[in-house]
């Protein structure tokens, strides 16, 4: 009885100290592990896209009957545009409600959304119902084709196409 009291408050004749001295190094690292991703990931959500697309929005979102009123507007106007990046040239072909060529004056830019990049573009008549403007972007990538066509009868529509843009201007 004695011999077991003697014996409980030593270590085991076997019982190397120096096999877990890495137990509290291993908590250390994993905390380590978990500071070093909280830190990249701040990094990347304050060095990326913000979310933000509009700005003012809460004004924006309780305005948007008037979105929804334009929106019919353009569709009892029953246009249709095709618009094609070709080379440097930006072509637009509007036709009406009938399919006959629509008349009028194009205005507009190219709008990268990534980075707000815009191109001015100066469109000029190639047609009835077609129009051209010299288009270079200076970024491959996708573009937004904004554009307004005003009509001779005062008609105004609105025209916005995506293009994929394959390789920059030089």
């Amino acid at each position: 009885m004695s011999d077991t009291v003697l014996r409980a408050g030593r270590p085991a004749p076997d019982h190397d100290p120096r096999r877990s001295r890495w137990i509290p190094w291993a908590f250390v690292g994993g905390m380590l592990l978990v500071v070093a991703v909280n830190v990249m990931l701040v990094y990347f959500a304050l060095s990326t896209f913000t979310g933000v697309t509009v700005g003012q929005s809460y004004d924006r979102g309780r305005t948007y009957n008037n979105v929804i009123a334009e929106a019919a507007r353009q569709d009892a106007l029953g246009w249709r545009a095709q618009v094609a990046l070709d080379g440097a040239v930006l072509s637009v072909a509007v036709a009406d409600r009938e399919g006959l060529p629509a008349q009028g004056r194009i205005e507009g830019v190219m709008l990268r959304p990534l980075d707000g990049t815009t191109l001015p573009l100066d469109f000029a008549a190639a047609g009835a119902g077609r129009f051209i403007a010299a288009a270079q972007p200076p970024m491959a990538g996708q573009w937004e084709a904004r554009l307004v066509l005003h009509g001779q009868d005062g008609a105004r529509f609105d025209i916005r196409e995506r293009i994929f843009v394959r390789e920059a201007a030089r």
